[in-house]
Formats: C-alpha cells, sequence, structure tokens
C-alpha cells in the first residue's frame, strides 16, 4: 500500500555489520546491517528462527536477560552509539520495542495498561490524559475495554493494548515484533492499517519484523530479508514485491503455477543470494 519512499532520507537507527552470540557459543547474527529512515517503515523478513527478533533484541539491549549479547558491529541511533546504554535510557531517547507475544500485565486493566506506558515520562496528568484519548481515538475497541482486565481481552485487543502502551511513552521509533502472530487476516489488516495511519498521521518510525511476508511489503517502504542470522535481499517494499524468488519463496507466487514439494525443494537450492 506504501509503493514510495518517505520523502524524509535522514537514518534514525543504524545497525552496522553485527554479531550476535547466546550462551558465549551460539552465534545467531552473522554481520547484518541495516538503516531506518525517520518516519518510514521498514519491514525485518524471514522465516521463523531467521534472526528478526534477535535484531530487534540487540538495538533495544534485551539480549542480556537472555544470556545473549553483541560481541561484533555498532549499533546507533541518531548518530549515537546506543549498546552501552540500559532499555530505559534508550526508551528515553524515544526507542522503544513492542515485544512478540503481546505482552500485557494480565491483573491489571487495560487502561491501568496503557498508563504504565507513562511511567518513565515526566509529564503532566493533563498531558498523559491527552495521550491516552489519543491511543484511544486509534483504538477505539480498547476504549470501550478500558475497565477490563487484559487477561480477559482478545489477542488482537491485546496486540493494540500493547502498541497503545509503547505510544503512551511519546517514542520516535517503534520496535514491532511479529505484530501478526496469531491473529486472524482481518484482524491483522487491521493493526497494519492503524501501524500505516500512526507513521502518516503521526510522523512514527517503524522497524517491523514480520514472517507474514506479504502484508508487511504491503504496507511497509523498505524491506530486509533475513535468512540463518545473514541480510541477503534487501530494497524497497515495491521492488521486492516483484521480486521472482521474493514471489516464489517468500509469498507462495510463481509465474508457472503452484509448485510440488519436490519442486519447491529443488528451487531452494537455487537461490541467487546463496548461490
Amino acid at each position: 500500500m506504501l509503493d514510495e519512499t518517505p520523502e524524509k532520507t535522514e537514518t534514525v537507527l543504524e545497525v552496522n555489520n553485527i554479531e550476535v552470540i547466546y550462551n558465549h557459543v551460539i552465534l545467531v547474527l552473522k554481520g547484518v546491517s541495516l538503516n531506518v529512515p525517520k518516519g518510514g517503515i521498514t519491514a525485518l523478513l524471514g522465516g521463523n528462527g531467521a534472526g528478526k527478533t534477535t535484531t530487534l533484541k540487540a538495538i533495544s539491549n534485551l539480549l542480556r536477560s537472555e544470556r545473549g549479547e553483541v560481541t561484533k558491529g555498532t549499533i546507533s541511533y541518531r548518530g549515537e552509539t546506543v549498546q552501552g546504554l540500559t532499555t530505559a535510557d534508550l526508551v528515553n531517547k524515544g526507542v522503544i520495542q513492542v515485544m512478540e507475544g503481546r505482552h500485557c500485565f494480565e491483573h491489571l486493566t487495560v487502561e491501568e495498561n496503557l498508563l504504565t506506558g507513562a511511567y518513565t515520562r515526566k509529564a503532566s496528568r493533563g498531558d498523559i490524559d491527552a495521550e491516552l484519548n489519543k491511543v484511544y481515538d486509534y483504538f477505539p475497541r480498547l476504549k470501550e475495554r478500558r475497565k477490563s482486565q487484559a487477561g480477559y481481552t482478545s489477542g488482537g485487543e491485546q496486540q493494540m493494548v500493547a502498541i497503545g502502551r509503547a505510544l503512551m511513552s511519546r517514542p520516535e521509533t517503534i520496535l514491532l515484533d511479529e505484530p501478526s502472530m496469531g491473529l486472524a487476516p482481518q484482524l491483522v489488516e487491521q493493526i497494519f492499517g492503524i501501524v500505516k495511519d500512526l507513521n502518516e498521521n503521526e510522523g512514527y518510525t517503524f522497524l517491523l519484523a514480520e514472517q507474514n511476508t506479504n502484508v508487511a511489503l504491503r504496507f511497509a517502504h523498505y524491506g530486509y530479508i533475513l535468512e540463518s542470522g545473514r541480510v541477503v535481499m534487501d530494497g524497497p517494499a515495491k521492488d521486492l514485491r516483484e521480486n521472482p524468488d521474493v514471489k516464489e519463496f517468500y509469498l507462495g507466487m510463481s509465474d508457472e503455477g503452484r509448485k510440488s514439494f519436490r519442486d519447491v525443494r529443488s528451487y531452494r537450492r537455487r537461490k541467487r543470494w546463496l548461490a
């Protein structure tokens, strides 16, 4: 749906040739580099285990809790190296991650969950209420359910809570991990539509990790495809959508029609980027 790169091309986030190791022995990322332009939606694509979530956690400094570390390369935000910062420091600089799996405080209400997002801000109650109303404007369903315990809401509603809570911190850049996971197709379209509106109307910058390549490339401006911890292809979303390899291996389309499993295996061996 977004075929053109935003006019503003200032790079706010730069990942330069990083390697990530878990438990001091398991090499997960193998020289990943990417740039995220201000005011754009950048998609990080690939199958399960490709390294998408690890890349986001490397940026947001959440690896240590999982015995992971960036052993090579650099990560900078607005020209400042951020690898040594705490996650809270990074939030204060305008970068926040919405975790995979729609993590909510189950025993708090929807509204209480949203208000926790403003905890790090030094803002008046009036400012926080104004921000809360803006979240409700984008997620009217949350306004309807604001007094309900978050643990009793649907998966789609919990995803909205997670995004809304991130918005309450007034970030500049949002790292969004697998927003479509476990959601019905109609809800996926709704969530991505809201991401698009937040990008266009409020100027939020998004880096989103997503297995659903078809949906992500319709809403993103630029995409990076990961396989086995490496970036194997990148380009404007429109170009990636029309790329025959991407269409065949990630979108399930081929100019020659549907392929059998045996055919797919043989095609995988000829991927140009692995040759």
